[in-house]
């Protein structure tokens, strides 16, 4: 199970980078690509498998508040980056607060992660 969890956490950190560091590629003009949607998606995915793998085995070490926290910013970002990219795709213009929304919720995200766990 370790395995899986290393799996699904590195595959979660890989997503995470791809929607940030897109986002910070693309300031200029602003722009969202399907690739920051995928990538906010498997974070999704990821985030809700090791959360469920970690209960069904007992780790009950979790604080719900933050990832209820982490769960709405998520779907949030995946909402945003999937308006956005399907904007870029019909070749209309992303507004700057849309991508920026992506990419500074990301940011958020990343945090809440990292900082306060």
């Amino acid at each position: 199970m370790s395995v899986l969890m290393s799996v699904l956490l590195f595959l979660h950190i890989l997503g995470a980078a791809l929607v940030f560091g897109l986002w910070v590629a693309h300031l200029r003009p602003p722009r969202v690509l399907p690739l920051q949607f995928y990538a906010a998606l498997v974070q999704l995915i990821t985030g809700l498998a090791m959360v469920s793998i970690s209960e069904a085995h007992g780790g009950s070490s979790h604080s719900y508040t933050w990832i209820g926290i982490k769960l709405i910013l998520g779907l949030v970002i995946t909402v945003l980056a999937y308006i956005g990219q399907r904007k870029d795709k019909r070749g209309e213009t992303v507004s700057t607060g849309l991508a920026h929304g992506v990419g500074g919720l990301a940011l958020i995200n990343i945090a809440v992660a990292t900082l306060l766990h």
